[in-house]
């Protein structure tokens, strides 16, 4: 069974931001997932109003990364940081499910 956009939109809202984590690296990937929250804000206004307006970012290509960075890190971490990476590698993954919804449903308008 395959997630669904709508579903991962719930899910997404309802999900809290991850948390701080120990080391530089988790700094930066959770300020990384800030920007791209941010850009993945444009799903909630199309969520309210139906109208349909991506960003201009790669939004995309930035979950990739932060994934891919979050897979370094859970490779090198242990314990509560690397319970940190997984979570943001999550988060990530979610936010480009979401992102990845929002970008189908509105090409299909």
């Amino acid at each position: 069974m395959k997630l669904g956009f709508t579903d991962a939109y719930t899910l997404w809202r309802g999900h809290p931001f991850p948390p701080y984590g120990s080391t530089r690296e988790l700094t930066r990937l959770r300020a990384d997932l800030g920007t791209a929250y941010e850009y993945v804000m444009v799903v909630h206004a199309y969520m309210r109003t139906g109208r349909f307006s991506p960003s201009a970012a790669d939004v995309l290509a930035e979950l990739d990364d932060a994934i891919a960075r979050a897979d370094a890190l859970c490779a090198e971490y242990s314990g509560e940081d690397l319970a940190i990476a997984r979570e943001m590698r999550a988060y990530a993954a979610l936010l480009a499910v979401v992102y990845r919804g929002f970008l189908a449903a509105g090409e299909s308008t």
